[in-house]
């Protein structure tokens, strides 16, 4: 089975992506090279891998969002050059809380990102990797639920969004 990556572009978020184009190279191919071996992606080792590659090519790691805060919630999974990204491989109720934080870091006196990459699996993975290696992806947000949910509150998050699907 290979990889491939479902992109959804908010807010012309793609476009902008694309006039950083080394990064964006950069990040398709973290992506590609964490999903060799799929039998050993479990949500919580899937995240370690790509904790390891994301930190291997000079990623900052959980950098804070908001000045001197330590709360977990308040910081990104990774940032590069401006580009703030979110791996949301856990329940469906996070969703609103990764979202907030691309806003809110876009804009007032943070103005940290110019716009953010939100990373999550297809439910066809999720079902390949239950079906084929019995890994739990039971109750994970879907690249589809994202698509659907980001244009309904488009008034509340105006920043550029580049969804990423990993997908079989």
């Amino acid at each position: 089975m290979s990889i491939r990556l479902k992109k959804f572009s908010y807010r012309y978020a793609e476009e902008v992506f694309n006039a950083k184009l080394g990064i964006k190279n950069e990040l398709e191919d973290i992506l590609y090279d964490c999903t060799k071996d799929l039998s050993v992606l479990s949500r919580p080792e899937f995240n370690k891998i790509l904790d390891a590659e994301f930190k291997k090519r000079g990623w900052l790691c959980q950098p804070q969002v908001f000045d001197n805060d330590d709360d977990a919630y308040a910081r990104f999974d990774f940032m590069k050059d401006r580009i703030g990204v979110e791996v949301q491989f856990g329940h469906a109720s996070f969703i609103g809380i990764d979202l907030l934080k691309f806003q809110v870091a876009s804009y007032s006196g943070l103005d940290s990102i110019d716009f953010g990459i939100y990373i999550t699996t297809t439910k066809a993975f999720q079902k390949h990797l239950k079906n084929t290696y019995g890994l739990k992806w039971e109750g994970s947000l879907s690249f589809e639920k994202v698509t659907r949910y980001l244009p309904h509150i488009r008034s509340a998050i105006q920043i550029p969004i580049y969804v990423i699907g990993i997908d079989i």
